[in-house]
């Protein structure tokens, strides 16, 4: 699908010749941000010189997201931006939203290139001839034909990437446009990411997040095929025993998909650290129908309970959605007690957003706007309140942080293996190191003190002293 503005002689070719710059923005989840680095890489081999996205550029990427009408806003934000950081430099936008209204995309003033899911991995190839144009150019495809994987993996910051693992999902949720933007479940192979993990390691990365769409259900289309050549529970055996990688991390997967077998071998492998990101969206048993989820809440509970069972101090995440269709102030009240009495570290809360091409954009039993909004605030509260409470239950114990490497106004930053963020004052010599402390106290800012026991390298002890909370 083409649409081609009419006017404008001024051509890519023939910007900045000696050395082109390229600028990125990324929005939504760890998925995209592994794509857009993956992308970075390739212009840069290709001989761009890559700047600030706030900085005049030849041409700018925006890697969209459409979890939620904001998302969607946003995007018209951030291409205004680009405009005013250079008017004559390139646009290009790919990313869910791009995938799912292309034409809207492009009847965005300064939009020059929208690209689907099948062609996001090519801008470079339609760079040459494109003109800054009153209307841009769309190439797009039908869903199906998403169906190829193609690796990626961030790099940025030195101490963390994020490595795609799968992409898509035949899950269909009612209120998910996911597998309309990204395709079918499909992996990469394991002879695959155990190479991109040595070569990650090689960089002198230190942690590495699995990422996927639905990465739970790790083997499916791994060669093509539908069925699954290996699963979850092999990749991260064959993971854990690449040298180099420190820590590896599960960014999130399904209750359903969150087997016995893979908390039993988190709890005694050497990388994997005590960190579980496993959404719920709801707490009613009544409203996860509505949603098309592939669990009931007791499923969920006997999940948290064998993590909390077999690794006490594992941190546990949950997404939750607020405001679905028929969510009558029972079914919320539900949730909130269910959450509540489970041991669950912290959440993330999504007020419910109507999309197009749903099942649940004609349900009945909307939800006034205001209604949803409180329900957001009082989940939001009680998330602050889980995560004092793991706070608490960590005191006195000895974790070990991983610092990271920028100096942020004279703090560095970290995270504990069950993801507790951290900081202390700024030493160069601990960046990108591993330090083990102990957490004494929560002070009267939310922060956690922690004395420092050990140093993977060699440090001045008057840096011992640091300040930690809850990251979400």
């Amino acid at each position: 699908m083409k649409a081609n503005g009419v006017k404008g002689s001024l051509t890519f070719a023939t910007m900045n010749e000696t050395r082109r710059t390229v600028a990125f923005h990324t929005l939504g989840c760890k998925l995209n941000f592994a794509e857009t680095s993956t992308i970075a890489r390739d212009f840069v081999t290709n001989g761009f010189k890559r700047v600030e996205f706030d900085q005049p550029a030849d041409v700018y990427v925006i890697n969209t997201c459409s979890v939620t009408q904001n998302a969607d806003d946003e995007t018209r934000q951030i291409v205004k931006r680009a405009q005013r950081a250079n008017p004559e430099g390139i646009v290009v936008v790919i990313g869910c939203y791009a995938q799912l209204k292309p034409e809207e995309i492009v009847a965005i003033p300064g939009v020059d290139l929208v690209l689907g899911a099948t062609e996001k991995f090519n801008i470079l190839r339609y760079l040459n001839d494109l003109q800054k144009s009153d209307r841009g150019t769309v190439h797009s495809c039908e869903i199906s034909e998403a169906n190829s994987f193609v690796s990626s993996y961030s790099i940025g910051d030195r101490t963390r990437a994020f490595l795609k693992v799968q992409d898509g999902c035949d899950y269909k949720c009612s209120y998910c446009t996911i597998p309309l933007a990204r395709g079918i479940s499909r992996s990469d192979s394991l002879e695959n990411v155990l190479a991109k993990a040595a070569e990650i390691a090689r960089q002198g990365i230190r942690e590495i997040v699995l990422t996927g769409v639905n990465t739970g259900d790790y083997g499916k289309g791994e060669f093509g095929n539908k069925k699954h050549d290996h699963t979850f529970l092999d990749l991260i055996r064959a993971l854990d025993e690449v040298s180099g990688i420190e820590r590896i991390r599960i960014s999130s997967i399904e209750p359903n998909l969150l087997r016995d077998e893979i908390i039993e071998f988190v709890a005694q492998s050497q990388h994997f650290v005590p960190h579980f990101h496993i959404p719920l969206q709801s707490g009613s048993d009544h409203i996860l129908g509505l949603m098309r989820r592939r669990y009931r809440r007791d499923l969920y509970a006997d999940r948290v309970m064998l993590i909390k069972s077999l690794m006490p101090h594992a941190c546990i995440g949950a997404d939750v959605i607020v405001g679905f269709p028929g969510e009558t102030d029972e079914h919320f009240l539900e949730t909130y007690e269910f959450i509540r009495t489970l041991p669950i570290s912290y959440l993330h809360v999504f007020t419910y957003s109507e999309r197009d091409n749903i099942p649940a954009a004609s349900m009945t039993g909307v939800i006034p706007m205001h209604t949803r909004k409180s329900r957001n605030k009082m989940l939001r509260t009680l998330s602050a309140k889980l995560q004092r409470a793991f706070m608490e239950s960590q005191l006195n114990t000895v974790r070990t942080v991983l610092w990271e490497t920028e100096n942020r106004e004279g703090y560095i930053q970290g995270y504990t293996d069950n993801y507790i963020r951290c900081r202390t004052y700024w030493n160069p010599e601990l960046a990108n190191a591993l330090q083990v402390v102990s957490l004494q106290r929560i002070d009267e800012d939310g922060f956690m003190r922690v004395e420092a026991l050990e140093f993977s390298q060699s440090v001045n002890k008057t840096h011992a002293s640091a300040s930690i909370g809850v990251n979400t």
